[in-house]
């Protein structure tokens, strides 16, 4: 008798990134759709379904309808009416054992999006959801929910990714990622681009936006969400576990902060409103006109905690960029008046830190944590964008977790396009200062970083904190125990040519930090 590997029914064959091929990329188990009765739309389930903030006894289930999802209008092809959705989660692919059933409408108002929000689940299981609309199936998702609260957890598998431009390659991170079958997907930021890419045509640019306009309005923000969900190794990925996301810049506008116009107001509402109806997230985190509560915790076991925050919502205006230069604005970078996360989101992470009922905390975020220093001056200034434009909000942070007596934090980053690790200090200029934590950067998925080039040896001189750098596309994977935390730097082969066959993932280099002991090590 042939066993059936379990793994490979999970994971599937992959195929062609098109709208109309999505489902042949998702695991075997998923491509479950069958017509039941003459439907109203044409398959409304062109976006695949998802999952995420995964609970103890609850975990978000997520899909839109949308038989034509780049239509310009951002209905994605949905009539002005309202369509009955059913769901449904089992215990097996085959929906043998359903354990939970209900329906829900979808409505024009919020693009035909729906949130399930299940309770009474059991923790720590492996659960299958999907739905019906119109007398169409969608794929299959599979999900998990978190051990209950202080349950022993001896491993945590988790993949992080950021920056996925849609003209700029195809997603063979995500084929990774699949591949990997990780108990959880952060994702920290830059989910699609509001502007089309800034490459030149030499620069071979794979893919093309449905309108290259900057994105501005409801309808565009619901349309560019729209096309990069019709990407087919995206949907598995959504597919195979929990996501956990969080929002950058792109989302809404390049280097958007705190400080708002009537403008700028009005599109943020629009980009928060999209963000929400295209991501599996709460509805807590619903927005409310030009603000959406999008910082949280969420728990697995007694062994990982993770702080999700929001670092663009509430921050200070960012100051002129110093170039490098000491001056005013490198003063005001350092003043104690400014914050990156605002003084409410800053109160509640320390309040936060208080308590410590897991042996590693993740703190999940959008930009550059630890110090660059181009040239070893202390003086001088860069990077106003990243935490260091914000140099006392992280003192407080950094200060906060050594005070309370954290014993492993560790930040997770995306933004840059670039993998880095570095270790953690207080003062960066001071190279024997004590290591208080470590820093690990995702590289974009696509997003690209042609124009920088590989630290120097002088510059590494003057960043002994900084372990690793590589300008390659890919992924983090992490594997936590209650002894270790293990960083794998997962590489992708060229992001502008799609042939499934070719695909390459590998792991460039890993890092580990032990229990107890801050400090990257490579292994």
């Amino acid at each position: 008798m042939v066993q059936l590997n379990r793994r490979k029914v999970l994971l599937g064959g992959l195929a062609a990134v098109t709208a109309t091929a999505a489902s042949a990329a998702l695991p075997s188990w998923a491509n479950a759709r069958t017509t039941a009765a003459a439907p109203a739309v044409h398959d409304p389930f062109q976006l695949g379904v998802a999952s995420g903030d995964p609970l103890p006894d609850s975990v978000v289930l997520w899909t839109r309808l949308a038989p034509a999802p780049l239509n310009p209008d951002g209905f994605g092809g949905m009539p002005d009416a309202t369509y009955a959705v059913d769901w449904e989660i089992a215990n097996d692919a085959a929906f043998s054992s359903i354990v939970q059933s209900g329906s829900v409408s979808a409505a024009r108002a919020s693009a035909h999006s729906v949130h399930i929000e299940p309770t009474g689940l059991q923790p720590a299981r492996e659960y299958f959801y999907r739905f019906k609309s119109s007398g169409y199936i969608s794929p299959v998702g599979r999900t998990r929910t978190a051990p209950a609260a202080g349950a022993a957890v001896n491993q945590l598998k988790y993949c992080f990714s950021s920056c996925q431009h849609w003209e700029e390659g195809y997603y063979h991170a995500y084929k990774g990622i699949v591949a990997d079958d990780p108990d959880l997907v952060l994702f920290l930021g830059d989910y699609i681009y509001e502007k089309k890419s800034g490459r030149t045509a030499q620069d071979r640019n794979p893919r093309s936006l449905a309108f290259t306009e900057d994105v501005t309005t409801l309808a565009q923000y619901r349309a560019r969400h729209a096309q990069h969900k019709t990407d087919a190794d995206l949907q598995a990925a959504h597919a195979i576990a929990p996501w956990i996301v969080v929002f950058d810049d792109h989302e809404v506008m390049n280097n958007w902060n705190g400080t708002t116009s009537p403008a700028t107001a009005a599109r943020k509402a629009a980009g928060f409103q999209a963000f929400y109806e295209n991501t599996p997230i709460r509805s807590t985190a619903k927005p409310n006109g030009a603000s959406i509560q999008l910082y949280r915790q969420l728990m697995w076991g007694n062994l990982a905690r993770f702080h999700m925050l929001d670092t663009r919502q509430y921050r200070s205006a960012q100051v002129p960029d110093p170039a490098g230069d000491a001056g005013p604005a490198c003063a005001d970078m350092r003043s104690t008046s400014r914050s990156i996360l605002g003084a409410t989101e800053e109160a509640w992470l320390l309040k936060q830190f208080e308590s410590h009922p897991a042996t590693w905390d993740f703190l999940g975020q959008q930009v550059f944590f630890a110090t660059k220093d181009a040239d070893g001056n202390k003086a001088t200034c860069e990077n106003n964008d990243s935490w260091q434009g914000y140099e006392a909000s992280r003192n407080r942070i950094q200060q906060g977790w050594v005070d309370r007596k954290v014993a492993n934090p560790v930040v997770l980053t995306g933004d840059v396009h670039r993998h880095w690790a570095a270790d953690l200090r207080l003062d960066y200029f001071d190279h024997s200062d004590p290591v208080i934590g470590s820093e690990l950067v995702t590289t974009s998925v696509t997003s690209n970083s042609d124009t920088a080039g590989a630290p120097s040896a002088a510059w590494y001189a003057n960043n002994p904190h900084v372990k690793y750098c590589k300008g390659e596309r890919g992924y983090v994977r992490v594997t936590t125990t209650p002894s270790q935390t293990r960083a794998d730097f997962m590489t992708t082969s060229d992001v502008s040519v799609y042939d499934p066959a070719s695909v390459v993932i590998k792991n460039d280099v890993s890092y580990v930090v032990q229990a107890g002991k801050p400090g990257l090590v490579r292994v």
